[in-house]
């Protein structure tokens, strides 16, 4: 018990943690919803459901920045989406047929939602010992929805979101808002996050040590060495690889933007 404390009173004044797919598994409620949709729908049974969730969610990269700049509307973006994918398996959808799936796609995505494994008892113990806040490429409203789903809107401090500050991760203006609204320094913050080039290379630009989140055992990039982990279970091993602070912070090298797999938005 003794270590614990000690090792608690060694964590970061702040931890930042991106949303989606770090606290958040948009991915696979992603493809659980797709697959859902795609039961009763002929044509997206013509090919396997991996190949569905893979298309779509570069579709999904492709739209959602239209969506955080305010040039259409997450519900409009759903639909062309879904009728860019019908047009891509080779069928004629009108838009109100494409929509209707939108929407199907919708219903089963809020009702799949779930957190990443060992995301929500990290956030409630770190929450006990310091400030947790979460930096993420979206809008606030949508986030808080999502946090008080997940029943840990309590475990949060601060929700800094692009849509609200008007630019993205991994702009450096947007983790210095963050900073600035903890009343802390970047050398008192830590990072985690599942993007390398929006949250590794993003902190790293600001000065703040970052923690990449690699849950799905993507390569890693060239570039800075930084920690990695690629499970938030048990949570005592994050609590001792946040307090372990390196002796020499990585220089930030050059953003790069490599795939990261399904992007992580609704």
């Amino acid at each position: 018990m003794g270590r614990i404390g000690e090792t608690r009173r060694k964590l970061p004044e702040v931890v930042l943690f991106d949303m989606d797919d770090t606290i958040f598994d948009h991915a696979l409620t992603c493809r659980a919803a797709i697959g859902r949709v795609r039961r009763g729908e002929p044509l997206l049974r013509t090919v396997p459901l991996d190949d569905l969730w893979r298309f779509y969610s570069r579709l999904l990269e492709e739209t959602h920045p239209d969506v955080l700049r305010g040039r259409t509307s997450a519900a409009a973006a759903r639909d062309a989406r879904w009728l860019r994918l019908a047009a891509h398996l080779g069928g004629r959808q009108t838009l109100r047929e494409a929509r209707e799936l939108s929407r199907r796609y919708r219903r089963e995505y809020l009702a799949l939602r779930r957190p990443v494994p060992g995301s929500i008892d990290l956030l409630r113990r770190l929450h006990r010992e310091t400030t947790v806040a979460i930096v993420t490429n979206n809008g606030v409203a949508e986030q808080e929805r999502t946090l008080r789903f997940l029943n840990i809107a309590g475990a949060v401090d601060l929700v800094i979101a692009s849509a609200e500050i008007g630019v993205e991760k991994p702009d450096p203006r947007i983790f210095r808002a963050v900073l600035r609204r903890a009343g802390v320094e970047a050398r008192e913050a830590v990072m985690i996050g599942d993007s390398w080039c929006n949250d590794v290379l993003g902190a790293l630009r600001v000065g703040i040590r970052p923690i990449w989140f690699n849950r799905f055992h993507l390569p890693r990039p060239p570039g800075p060495t930084v920690d990695e982990t690629d499970s938030f279970r048990p949570s005592r091993r994050i609590e001792r690889l946040l307090a372990a602070a390196p002796d020499a912070r990585p220089s930030p090298g050059p953003a790069r933007i490599i795939s990261q797999g399904p992007v992580q938005r609704p």
